[in-house]
């Protein structure tokens, strides 16, 4: 099991170092997000002591279940769907929330950021390919989003975040990546008050070389690391 874990983690990290070449970036400049839902913290704790020091969870619920069971020093982000009743769990106990997908979710983690006395950095999450089962900004809203966000204190809007269509072949989400590269590059020119452009996190198992070579620098790998999951118990590749 755990070897299993270290050779598919090799793979990962050969195809994101030939991704940045292909593309003439650094593996440097990529971080390899590990996504560890459903995972129980055995496997995951081997993930860590291979180096990926950077985890994501999807459900508040299974994040609070195994912060606690993994050493401190483990870089936590909420990359699922966030109900507003649940970020008060979240409030400084992640780094990075992925999954901002409406003014009001950003004016609540606005509100509970400045009650706990912290600032909480986000995405913005878009729906790059209009799905109507997906959440997120569409294209077109992107931009209003933001500058409602400028008035929030308590967040600081680090970049944008996008779940590509599956498909078995990632090439075919390169229309999405390259639109939410656009997207990025136009906002990070307008930077300033609680703006700060640095992450585009897009790409997971079945896509991401295709995202770093279209400017991801997060992916978000689950599967391709850990093998398949029990999706009796929900699931994200």
């Amino acid at each position: 099991m755990y070897d299993e874990i270290e050779k598919n983690l090799e793979t990962v990290r050969r195809n994101i170092a030939a991704a940045c070449e292909r593309s003439g970036r650094s593996p440097d400049d990529v971080l390899l997000l590990g996504v560890t839902k459903t995972i129980d913290c055995d496997r995951i704790s081997r993930l860590v002591e291979l180096g990926v020091n950077s985890l994501g969870e999807n459900k508040v619920q299974e994040l609070m279940s195994k912060i606690d069971k993994l050493p401190a020093s483990v870089d936590w982000h909420l990359i699922g769907s966030l109900q507003t009743n649940k970020v008060k769990y979240i409030i400084g106990k992640v780094s990075l929330v992925h999954s901002v997908d409406s003014l009001k979710l950003a004016a609540e983690i606005s509100k509970r950021s400045l009650k706990a006395g912290v600032v909480t950095d986000i995405l913005i999450e878009v729906n790059a390919a209009e799905e109507e089962s997906k959440h997120g900004f569409g294209v077109s809203e992107v931009y209003d989003a933001v500058e409602a966000m400028r008035e929030l204190e308590g967040i600081k809007v680090r970049g944008l975040m996008t779940i590509a269509p599956y498909d078995e072949n990632g090439q075919n989400n390169r229309p999405y990546f390259r639109k939410m590269r656009e997207l990025f590059i136009d906002i990070k020119a307008k930077n300033g008050d609680n703006i700060d452009m640095t992450f585009l996190s897009m790409g997971m198992t079945n896509d991401y070389e295709t995202a770093i070579e279209e400017g991801a620098n997060i992916v978000r790998i689950g599967t391709g690391i850990f093998g398949e999951r029990n999706y009796n118990t929900g699931g994200n590749k």
